[in-house]
């Protein structure tokens, strides 16, 4: 991490509004912001908050690291996801720079694939950066975000998904898990929180406890937890009861709406230490 901020930064900009937060407040601390966009994830209203735009598919490594090396970049940051569809798709074109650092892979985990990324910019003289730099306001804070509390049950079913969440977290295999009565309902993998959900209310039908904390040794440069509305309008379609979240290393997009959300569906929002329930 930087002693001081940089005068520019490189992003690396996946989906949803994480990219456009950062982004935004980047430039309000008067920080140059040069985006690299994943073609297919990022919003079109990066153009609008960042200083440069270059939209590359995520097979084009090499265009994409010469971007950020042309423009003397020493500082990077990633925020949002990468659709993981993209990493089966073999009619997508890559590169020469993608198939060497995949084939140099140990397995496909999401800190494995990351880690190697951070490796190759490290090797090409740039850092990457804790993604919540500049967005500590947005990391949740500890207690009920709601107006409505947790049932005793859904203590429960927190308690039993936080020690869950945490094992599945230290194996890399996702954050999100959706439990029900102590019942193991799903577990994220690839496919991400959202979809998770979804799979997870079809199987319990009502009132399941959805748990997202991040990795016991979790590297705040990349795949830190995140929620949103979007979040909620998930689980208030799978008819989920609870959300407890890992308090000061969980970025809550767009709090105050989020938990209207929530309080207009009746669901709970917790968010707690992994190790206070």
């Amino acid at each position: 991490m930087p002693s001081s901020l940089p005068s520019q930064i490189g992003l690396i900009a996946g989906n949803g509004r994480f990219p456009l937060l950062f982004a935004q407040a980047a430039r309000r601390q008067g920080i140059k912001v040069i985006t690299a966009a994943a073609r297919g994830d990022a919003s079109f209203l990066i153009h609008f908050c960042s200083d440069e735009v270059r939209w590359f598919t995520p097979g084009e490594m090499r265009r994409f690291f010469a971007f950020f090396r042309e423009r003397g970049l020493r500082h990077v940051i990633m925020a949002g996801q990468i659709n993981p569809d993209t990493l089966f798709n073999n009619r997508r074109p890559v590169d020469e720079d993608y198939r060497a650092l995949f084939a140099a892979l140990a397995d496909r985990r999401c800190d494995t694939i990351f880690g190697a990324v951070a490796d190759r910019l490290k090797a090409e003289g740039m850092e990457l950066l804790d993604s919540t730099l500049l967005l500590r306001e947005f990391l949740a804070p500890r207690g009920t975000l709601t107006r409505k509390a947790p049932t005793e049950e859904q203590l429960a079913d927190i308690s039993f998904g936080i020690d869950l969440a945490r094992q599945m977290g230290g194996l890399d295999v996702g954050q999100t898990v959706v439990v029900k009565g102590k019942a193991i309902v799903a577990i994220e993998a690839m496919e991400g929180t959202d979809r998770c959900i979804t799979r997870g209310g079809l199987i319990a039908r009502e009132g399941a406890v959805v748990v997202k904390m991040s990795k016991p040794k979790q590297d705040s440069r990349f795949d830190v937890p995140v929620i949103g509305p979007r979040t909620i309008e998930h689980m208030r379609r799978a008819r989920c009861g609870c959300l407890c979240i890992e308090a000061e290393r969980t970025l809550v997009i767009d709090r105050e709406r989020t938990v209207s959300l929530a309080d207009r569906a009746g669901i709970v929002i917790v968010s707690s230490s992994a190790d206070c329930i």
